[in-house]
Formats: C-alpha cells, structure tokens, sequence
C-alpha cells in the first residue's frame, strides 16, 4: 500500500517551552532498547519524519517503513563519581522500562523544571538499506501536561493545588527517547491545600525519582477554558484504541462540548414544526466537535431541539403558506430496532466546561459594544497624588496640567482608541500573528492610547473576555542598542520571571537564536499555547544599517500560528517608506494607522476633561483659567504643532503664575507665557547657536536617553554626532562629516557657554580623551522643545519627541 503524498506544512508550537534541541543522531540512542516485537506497520507517512526533514532535511528511502512499538528499555549508569573501577561501574547499572501510557517527566530548555506528559506512542524506521546493522532512530510522541505556572501570566487566576497539572486536549510533540528523564504519578486525589498564586520551583530540573501529580481538568490553554476530566477513565479509553489510532495519538485527544451557537429568534413557520415533529438529529450534531454524536447533554449548554414522539416518515411535497419549497424526503427511523442493542459502538462521553468556563464562554459569545472606554484606574499614581492634594483649585489644576500627569480617559481619540483595539483583539481570537504601525507627529497620543487598550484587554482576559496573553513593552529610548531587544523578547517568550530572579544573562546573539528557532514551528515543544503582545514604542531609534532588528520583529509575526502582535509606534508616518527597505515594508503589512496632530476644537476638550478632573469630589470650585484663555492656547498650538503636552505646559504656566492672586487667569496672562517660552534666555541661547552646536546637544540628548545616565563619555557623543551630521542635515547644510579635532573645538564653544560641562580634576586628566564625560547643563525639555522647533520635524523624531 502507497502512502498518499502530502504537502509538507509547517506546524507552528507558539508559546510552548522548547525542548532541548537536537540533532538527527540524537534520536539514535544506543542505551535503549526495545522489548517487544512491532504492534502495528505502516508506510512512512510525512508525520512520522517531520522532525528529521526540519532539523537536518533527512529524507525517507524507497519502501520505507514504520514500526510502532509498545514499550522500551533504557539502560543507566548510577555510579557515584567516587567509586571507580569496572566492578564499580558494572554493579550501579540500572534499567528502566517505558511503556505507552506512562507519565513521565520531560526535559525541556527551561531550566526551573521539566514538562510532564503521557507516552502516546513510540516508532522505528525499517527498511533502509543504508541503515542496515545500525541502530535504529528511536522516536516517542508525548501528549503534555500543563503546569499552572506555564500559563499565561495575563489571564483569569484560580485557586491550585501546588503540584496540579492540566490535561491538554491535544498538545502533542515528538521527542528522540532521551528527552524522558523517568517516570511520574498522576493521582486524581489531591495531596495538598490549594493555593491561588504559586509561581516556585515546583520541581527541580535534575530530578530522577519518581513525582505525585494531581489532574482533575483538561484545559484548552490558548482561550484559558477548563473542562471536567478523568485521568483514569480516559487512559482507559485510549489505551483500549486500536493500534492504528495508538499509532497516530489521536486516540489521547478530548473531545469537548462546544458552545452552542445563538439562535435567532424568529416567528416559528409551518415547516419548523414538521422538521422537528420529524426527529432530525441534524441540529444536535453541530453541537460537538468531530461530528461526535451526543451524550447527556448539559441543560446550561446544549439545548434540546429533538423531540422523539413522532418517530414515522414524514414526506415534505407541495408548497407551504403559498411559498415553493423543493421536495425532501427525511430520514427513516428503524422501528424494529430494539433501543437496548445500538448499530455502532457509543462514542466517549464529552468533557463539558467548568461552571466557571461555561460563563466565561456565554461572556464572550455575546456581542460586544464598538467602543469600550477603560475604566479609570483609581489605583495609578496620579490618582493617589490627587486624591492627597488639599481642596486648592490652583494647585490640582497644575497637578492635572503637567504633562508628567497621565489620566486614563483620553478625549478625541476614541476613533483611533477603537479601531486598534479591534484589531488586536481579533488577532487575539483568531490565535493568529500580525503587525499593527501607528504613526503620527509627537504629541499626539500615540503611547498613551496604546496604554489604554493594553490595559482594555489585560481586563477582559483577567475577566476570562478575550483569551490571555504576556505583554512586553520595548521602548527603543530605554535600551542600550537595538539588538537589546531581543533579550527582552526572549526572557518574555521563555516565561522567566524578571521580577524575582531579574535579568536572564544571555547575549543578544544566544536570545535571537532561541527565538528564531522557537518562532520557526520546531516539532519539539511543551506544553501551552497563547499569544504574546509586544509594544515596540520609539520603533524610529530601533532602525539600524541593516535593519536587521526590525526586519526580525516584523517577520516573526508573519510564520504561521506564531501568535505574536507587534503593536509598533513611531513619529513618522512615512517611515517604512523612508528608512526601511522593501523586505522590511512586505513584512509590516497594511494595518496601519495615523494619529492627525490635535485641532483647536480638540486641545481645548483634552484641557477642559483635566479641570474638570481636578474638581471631582468637591463642592464648585472656582475657575482657575477662562476658557477664552484656553481657546487662544489652543489656537497658538494647532497653528505650529497641534502637540497636546505644549498646551498643557501653557495652560499650567498661566495659572501658576495667577496662583498668588487668586484669580483667574486671562488671555493676557496666556499671552505673557506665550511670549516667556518662546524668548526666554535658554531659547535665544540655543536659536544662536551653530548648526554642529545644535547636532552635538541633540546627540547628547540621544546618549542620555540611550544610556539612563546623564554623564556620557565623549567618545560616545562623538560617535553619535557623525551619525547625526547624515539624519539632521538638510540640502542648504553642509554635509561633511567634521574631524575630531573640529568637534573639539565645538565642544570648547558650548563648553565656554556653560551649555555643556566636561569632567575636571586630577583623575580625569589621567583618562584618555575619549572616556572623560560630559553632563548637560541646561533644563533638557526646553532644549528639546527650542531644537525641535528651530530643526523641524525631523529633529523632533531625532530627539524621541514622542507621545
């Protein structure tokens, strides 16, 4: 018999812990042997090498095989390291015997603790002839378990037993037989009280001896829905499977009861009532996955919809209410058929979901509102700061005005709000990977409404609404280089717990490495499956020469079934089309979005929610600004900007400087601010300056950013100066890269101003040139503000001016 061919696909295991890497020869293993004869022969099939044609592009021979088996023996040296000698040796052998349903523990790459699973079946290759007097390739199919603690860190809790594990419905890998550390128990009787968040070593990587696990659930890990089950009754089922479903695992998967589909609701017709005085079971078959038939269906879930009083033939011909309808004929029943003795074997009785699950699901089916604002978060610093501020109008309306401040309603960006939270939770549902790119001038709330539906949809999955996920923000402003983010990735992706045992130390190189291979659908995987959100914010100080970093992070999203959404932010609209080269571009996709900069009509709405924010909770308080004051504000910005964070500044500054009169300000007062900012002392300072004076404070202000320290070495403000001299240059600037000599002599001139200070005294003469450091001497918003101004737009993407 040939095998059918089949088209190799690629079967992605997203968001399941890579087992330990291996190659071809490692599932050649000459300390195990089998010990029975083959229970079933098939042709090779595509599945059965999948792993081999993945990992070294092994191909099968002509005539080819494969042999499943129903257990092994594996052969261990337990020798202490100080017993020495032959006899020593030959006298600490031990063996061991695995056979098809035993648990067992699995060794996987997280270093904390192995995966647990069952035995599903076990297979050798024949009829090779370059193989012949060789030790066959040995291959096991595992169907995992799932400790709580490989779950999703952003999803609804439930209380645990410490060394509870769930039954995945159909979370299988292959694995070369070396990948089975030993055996473990899986008990239906709890050993232990539960516990709500227990996040330990719950086993230790090394260990050999045997391990007492309780399941009571299976779980479908990527929507976070758990179902009744029975580990020993289920076993039973599988293991009493023929050999040819043994062979293919699927004997192991659980078949569950799907949510029903809500049906409308409509007048009942004539033919409604003769379909179902018929018997037709149609209906109810569509409740259950794998065309299953029913058993005792659940009254929560599953509705009735079959009435057996009439069980005659009944012929439909003719029309009804006037309408033509095509003849059909339904269904015979057999009444001869005694009830007690079935046609066909009964199928296993489906899992049904938890109380908890059931709601979870009847939640998510119904239909949810276009737009959901996010609840304020009462627990977010600049609540508690305003909640403890005394009933001074002045003051909490400079608190709520500060641009440090970041409230959680966000006014005129309720479009944008919904249109990126719709996409990314579809993706979420979906199970699917994508790019988002969101775009727009600095200050337009970008960062802020990415904020917002990060928080959205952190609430709906603890509220078991969307199905969970981890989260991980990159902002290219807050990392060293941007191969950095990688590392930030990798320790999200591996499920390693940053806050107790702080940064994983791997290079940028080993973390790229794990997660090319673990985005690349390996066949070697643990257990879970969820999706993962990643917020690339600053993405403009990520883009290097290559593009390599970008290239990567917008290609993952794209290999099927990664379940990555890259949700990317930058200050610049055209940016794929500028900077980035076409393989970039074809990877980023069309979901994009562009946040316009703020109209007059806008920023005087965002200003007047915070006043209206800082009286909340009082009796009426007085103005502290007129509201034409607010308008001009307004007007000045939108005309130059439309950069929120610059009205804001002017409308504090206004009622500062009214706090001691106790009065309202006016239009004047905004006026004189106005006039202040734009003429103050560091503004005419920096607008005199020269054009590599102006390049080398940006390229301090990039250092500072880059490194979170305010002193940067002068060899590394040199460096980013050149790099600055080819991005901020325009066509009537001179383009010659100046030498060292000439940046000295740039930085003796801001050096001179008091604009820069250069490390002094007796030890920093001592160091080379390039390692002493340089601080800034001036407040750095305004010089951020003045060079953006008199740079234009892009030196305000230069300078990380973002939302």
């Amino acid at each position: 018999m040939e095998s059918t061919p089949v088209t190799p696909s690629r079967r992605s295991k997203r968001f399941q812990p890579l087992v330990t890497p291996v190659k071809t020869d490692a599932f050649v293993d000459k300390t195990v042997i089998w010990t029975d004869a083959p229970c079933y022969i098939r042709p090779t099939i595509y599945e059965d090498y999948q792993v081999l044609q993945e990992d070294e592009g092994w191909q099968p021979g002509p005539g080819m095989q494969t042999a499943f088996r129903k257990s092994f023996k594996r052969t261990k040296n337990t020798a202490p390291a100080s017993r020495k000698g032959l006899s020593a040796r030959r006298s600490a052998v031990e063996t061991e015997t695995f056979e098809v349903g035993d648990t067992v523990l699995v060794k996987t790459q997280s270093t904390k603790h192995p995966s647990v699973g069952v035995i599903a079946s076990m297979w050798e290759f024949q009829g090779q002839e370059d193989q012949e007097g060789k030790n066959p390739q040995m291959m096991v199919r595992v169907h995992w378990f799932q400790h709580p603690s490989e779950l999703p860190r952003i999803r609804a809790k439930r209380e645990h037993f410490e060394n509870e594990v769930y039954f995945t419905l159909a979370s299988q890998a292959i694995l070369p037989p070396s990948c089975i550390l030993s055996h473990c128990t899986i008990s239906e009787v709890p050993q232990t009280a539960p516990t709500a968040r227990k996040r330990s070593n719950w086993i230790s990587a090394g260990a050999e001896e045997n391990k007492l696990f309780y399941c009571r659930l299976a779980i479908e890990s990527r929507s976070n829905i758990y179902y009744d089950f029975h580990w020993a009754t289920h076993k039973q089922q599988a293991l009493g499977s023929s050999n040819e479903d043994l062979a293919n695992g699927t004997c192991w998967h659980v078949a569950v009861e799907t949510a029903p589909s809500r049906r409308r609701t409509k007048k009942r017709t004539k033919l409604q009532d003769i379909a179902e005085e018929s018997g037709d079971d149609s209906v109810r078959d569509r409740d259950y996955e794998n065309g299953e038939p029913p058993s005792e269906p659940d009254d929560h879930l599953i509705p009735s919809v079959v009435d057996d009083a009439s069980d005659d033939e009944t012929v439909l011909s003719g029309p009804i209410d006037d309408i033509p309808k095509t003849p059909s004929r339904k269904r015979k029943r057999a009444l001869s058929t005694p009830k007690s003795t079935p046609s066909k074997k009964r199928a296993p009785k489906l899992a049904a979901p938890t109380p908890h699950s059931k709601a979870a699901l009847r939640k998510r089916s119904r239909k949810a509102p276009a737009v959901r604002v996010p609840p304020p978060n009462l627990t977010q610093e600049h609540y508690k700061q305003l909640h403890n501020l005394p009933p001074d109008p002045w003051l909490r309306a400079m608190h709520v005005l500060h641009v440090a401040a970041r409230p959680d309603v966000l006014p005129c960006r309720e479009e944008e709000y919904s249109r990126v939270l719709r996409t990314v939770e579809e993706l979420l549902e979906e199970g699917s990977g994508g790019c988002v790119y969101i775009s727009g001038v600095p200050g337009t709330g970008k960062t802020a409404t990415v904020h917002a539906i990060i928080r959205e949809l952190k609430r709906m999955a603890e509220n078991n609404e969307t199905n969970p996920f981890t989260y991980v923000e990159i902002n290219g402003l807050r990392i060293p280089e941007p191969s950095a983010a990688y590392n930030l990735l990798w320790e999200t992706v591996s499920g390693h717990d940053v806050a107790s045992d702080g940064h994983l130390k791997t290079s940028a190189k080993e973390a790229l490495k794990q997660l090319t291979k673990h985005f690349s659908a390996g066949a070697r995987a643990g257990p879970a499956g969820h999706a993962c959100v990643v917020l690339m914010d600053e993405l403009d100080q990520l883009v290097t020469a290559k593009q390599d970093v970008v290239y990567n992070f917008f290609n993952w999203p794209t290999i099927a079934g990664s379940k990555l959404v890259v949700i990317a932010v930058a200050n610049t609209m055209d940016l794929p089309e500028r900077v980035m080269t076409g393989r970039v571009r074809s990877r980023l996709g069309m979901i994009r979005t562009n946040f316009q900069p703020y109209t007059t009509q806008q920023l005087e709405k965002i200003v007047h929610a915070r006043l209206k924010e800082a009286k909340e909770g009082l009796e009426e308080l007085p103005d502290v600004i007129n509201a034409d004051g607010v308008k001009f504000a307004a007007m000045k910005v939108s005309s130059i900007s439309g950069d929120a964070r610059r009205v804001l500044d002017i409308c504090r500054r206004a009622v500062e400087l009214v706090h001691s009169k106790r009065r309202a300000a006016r239009t004047e007062d905004v006026k004189e601010v106005i006039k202040v900012l734009q003429n103050s002392p560091t503004a005419a300072y920096l607008r005199d300056c020269s054009l590599h004076e102006r390049i080398m404070l940006a390229s301090l202000l990039r250092c500072i950013k880059r490194e979170g320290v305010e002193e940067i070495k002068w060899g590394e403000i040199e460096i980013q100066h050149i790099i600055y001299v080819e991005a901020l240059t325009s066509e009537g600037d001179p383009s010659r890269k100046p030498t060292s000599e000439e940046l000295g002599l740039v930085l003796d001139s801001l050096v001179a101003s008091r604009a820069m200070i250069v490390e002094d005294g007796v030890n920093a003469v001592r160091k080379p040139p390039r390692e002493r450091r340089v601080i800034l001497n001036l407040e750095q918003t305004e010089v951020e503000r003045v060079l953006s101004e008199v740079g234009g737009r892009s030196w305000a993407t230069a300078l990380g001016v973002g939302a």
